[in-house]
């Protein structure tokens, strides 16, 4: 059935339009995404070298932030560990600097469970606008046109789902975290939210948070003055003391009933959400859709330097829009 046959009933929404104010620092931004510069710093040359252990047991010969910083290098350039480490190699040589570098049998042992050093946000006493959204990223099995292509027979494909929390004034990443395919969006939100160390006056988040557990969770963490933006679904009913005390999903639902949904997403708010999707976005397209590692600890390392490499790309440089028509 063609996707206009129902078109006459179909709400008509006009497309917005917007130019970009700052295309001058924008640009400079995006240029200095590909400088190495911005990647490499003095501190973490001179910290390369690991500090001998006090315990029984090898001695490791490079520092966590040496291999986090051979791990960055790979994933903004988007290069496998051999090609990572000759990449680090030739920056050396061109560097004059006389450090080791870690070969990439040594890069992938030490991506399991490697501690990322400190990233604390901008100003930790300002409050969040927090949205939480989530995607999968596929860690084994063909694409689709390779099977149609080969008449390949499918296999079972793997994934894990990748949860985000976004801060809407700052655009900056907050809070991560990567889990198995069964684990649902509600129950991710505690390990989310254990991530932050400041207020949180607005939650912004789809349909699949809705419910009771996910609301009282926020108020006994932030306090029931926070803001609770999440779309009630069709069938959605008013909790048992409405009358005497509404909650916020309550004026959802009278809002939505009185001046329908598409209004309600309007004066709420709730279209920020598309910047969730726009993060997303970003993510496949600068990071990636898959996941190269092999084990799940190494896997969420992976995770945790791409959050550092978007708050990174951030920082240099973000659009401001100014809406035309």
């Amino acid at each position: 059935m063609p996707h206009k046959f129902n078109a006459d009933r179909r709400d008509k929404i006009p497309k917005q339009k917007h130019r970009v104010t700052n295309w001058s620092e924008y640009n400079e931004g995006l240029r200095q995404r590909g400088d190495l510069t911005v990647w490499i710093s003095e501190s973490a040359l001179e910290l390369w070298t690991a500090p001998r252990r006090t315990t029984p047991g090898g001695q490791p010969h490079y520092s966590d932030l040496a291999i986090e910083l051979c791990l960055t290098l790979g994933m903004v350039f988007k290069q496998p560990l051999r090609q990572t480490q000759g990449l680090m190699r030739s920056i050396a040589t061109l560097l004059g600097v006389e450090i080791a570098v870690p070969d990439f049998s040594t890069l992938s042992r030490r991506s399991n469970g490697l501690i990322l050093r400190p990233n604390p946000r901008t100003d930790n006493r300002a409050a969040i606008q927090l949205l939480v959204d989530s995607t999968g990223l596929k860690i084994f099995g063909e694409g689709g046109w390779l099977e149609e292509k080969h008449k390949t027979k499918a296999k079972r494909k793997s994934w894990r789902q990748l949860h985000l929390g976004l801060d809407l004034v700052s655009g900056e990443i907050v809070c991560s975290n990567l889990t198995t395919d069964h684990i649902g969006d509600p129950t991710a939100l505690p390990g989310l939210i254990d991530q932050i160390d400041g207020p949180v006056d607005l939650f912004l988040a789809d349909g699949a948070y809705d419910g009771n557990p996910t609301s009282d969770f926020l108020a006994a963490r932030f306090g029931s003055m926070i803001e609770v933006i999440i779309p009630p679904p069709k069938n959605a009913v008013f909790s048992p003391n409405v009358a005497q005390h509404p909650t916020s999903r309550d004026r959802h639902i009278t809002e939505i009933e009185s001046k329908g949904r598409i209004a309600w997403q309007k004066s709420s708010g709730y279209n920020q959400r598309s910047r969730g999707e726009t993060l997303m976005g970003r993510w496949k397209t600068v990071i990636g859709s898959k996941l190269k590692a092999r084990t799940f600890n190494s896997q969420k390392t992976e995770a945790n330097i791409g959050v550092r490499v978007l708050n990174r790309m951030t920082e240099l440089g973000r659009p401001n829009f100014e809406r035309t028509a």
